[in-house]
Order: structure tokens, then C-alpha cells, then sequence
């Protein structure tokens, strides 16, 4: 289950401090601090590093995580960075920016395909059939008008272990879009037949792309809402409005 991460208080002080008396001897550029990093920690796959919002720390991107450290190297921080003054969650943008997936290359054709409206708007959505917080995500997206919602099938099996067995009934479905639907909605499973499912393939899909957890949301322009949101959040995100977590309010991270 996902957590939201919580950094205590007295290493974020500590943590500045050293900024402040290292960062005052010994300045680095983040070309020189990203050498170093990637020298004290060979195993580590460092992608990015620069200088942060606050005046001494560093931002590290390793893969599709980011931490904060000194200019030393030693102390990291993971966790968000807030903009109280501007209430926005300026973690939670770099990360819809550095995890942002192509939508064109997604494969569509693995999905089960529901149109409202025109389907003008297109999303797609990596769900698990047994995931409680999935199905708060579905009577949400029914409020949305004029939209494509593709949704990918990605039972966990350590968590709910007949997810598996739903998933693949539903796929086998002559009407997969109304055997999804009617089951997230009423918990009733279609009468199937066995048939080829692309469940393994996404599950390879979902490891390439970092997702690890359900719900999922992919809007069109290649940014991500981990877990479940309501209407009004994915409405503006469609819309483009980027999400500015306001600083006083923890960050939502919900589902399996």
C-alpha cells in the first residue's frame, strides 16, 4: 500500500545546517556535485542533480525518485519540499515532470475501452478488480463527460489473490466495458470463457513504467495521479491545470 512519506522535522535541521556551514566553505556546482555523488555512491543510479529551491541543498533524481542532499553528499532527505508561502508541493511537480509517460506509445489495445460523450479526452488507468480504493476511483470517473478512459488490468496478486481469476473473466467478457462496470459497481462477475489475456504484458508494461501500486491514472499529457482522486481534481488536470497540493494539507497517496 502506498504511504505518504513524512520527513522528521529535526533532520531536515540537520540537514540544513551542514548546508549552511558546508555549502559556505566548499560551493559546488551541480555538475561537480553530480560527479561526486555518482563517485560515493557507484550503485546508485543518479540521473539528475541540481540546485534546489533552498539555498544549499541539492535535488538528486534517481530514476523516478528525487531526495534532497548537502553539499556534502552524506545527508539525504526523502520526502516532499512545500512552497508555503505559494501553498504548492513543488516535489509533486518535479515528479509529474521527470515520470511523465509518452500516452501515444501506451498499448491501448491491452485495455479495456470505455467512451462517454464524445471521447474526446483520453486517460488511462492501471486497476486491480479487488482494490476498494480502484472502485472509489470508478464511481469518480463516471462523472467525467466527453472522455476515453482506457483501463489496464493489473491484478496484485500478493494482495488479493483471486484479483487474477476476476481480471481474466472480465477481459474474456463479450462486452468487457459493461462486465467492468457492472462488477466495480455491483460485484458481479460475467459468465466467461476461457480466452488469452494480455494480464502478463502488463504487468511487464506496469514495471517499465514505475507503477507499482492501484490505482493509477496516466492523463494524455503523460503525467500521473498515484492512487485515487475525485472528478474535480481529474477534471483539472485534464484541463491542464497542473496540481498544486496545497501546503497544510498532507499529500493524497491512496490505494493498494
Amino acid at each position: 500500500m502506498r504511504k505518504s512519506m513524512r520527513v522528521p522535522l529535526v533532520m531536515v535541521l540537520v540537514l540544513l545546517s551542514a548546508a549552511r556551514v558546508v555549502s559556505a566553505a566548499t560551493p559546488a556546482g551541480e555538475a561537480e556535485m553530480e560527479a561526486r555523488l555518482k563517485e560515493l555512491y557507484p550503485s546508485t543510479r543518479i540521473s539528475a542533480v541540481r540546485s534546489s529551491e533552498v539555498s544549499g541543498l541539492y535535488e538528486v533524481t534517481m530514476g523516478r525518485n528525487v531526495a534532497f542532499t548537502d553539499p556534502t553528499g552524506r545527508y539525504f532527505v526523502f520526502g516532499h519540499l512545500f512552497d508555503m508561502k505559494e501553498q504548492k508541493d513543488l516535489t509533486a511537480q518535479r515528479l509529474s515532470d521527470i515520470n511523465r509517460i509518452d500516452f501515444a506509445q501506451l498499448p491501448v489495445q491491452d485495455a479495456i475501452k470505455t467512451v462517454r460523450g464524445d471521447g474526446s479526452r483520453k486517460l488511462a488507468v492501471f486497476s486491480d478488480p479487488d482494490c476498494p480504493y480502484c472502485k472509489g476511483l470508478e464511481g469518480e470517473l463516471v462523472k467525467l463527460e466527453n472522455v476515453t478512459v482506457y483501463t489496464f488490468l493489473y491484478p496484485l496478486d500478493g494482495l488479493h489473490p483471486e484479483a487474477r481469476g476476476k481480471s481474466e473473466r472480465i477481459w474474456c467478457a463479450s462486452n468487457r466495458a459493461k462486465a467492468w462496470s457492472e462488477f466495480m459497481a455491483t460485484g458481479k462477475l460475467p459468465d466467461a470463457p476461457k480466452c488469452v489475456t494480455p494480464i502478463e504484458r502488463i504487468n511487464q508494461l506496469a514495471g517499465s513504467l514505475g507503477i507499482n501500486g492501484t490505482p493509477t491514472l496516466i492523463l494524455q499529457d503523460g503525467s500521473l495521479i498515484p492512487g485515487a482522486a475525485s472528478a474535480a481534481e481529474i477534471e483539472r488536470r485534464l484541463a491542464g491545470k497542473a496540481a498544486q497540493t496545497k501546503a497544510a494539507v498532507t499529500p493524497r497517496l491512496k490505494g493498494d
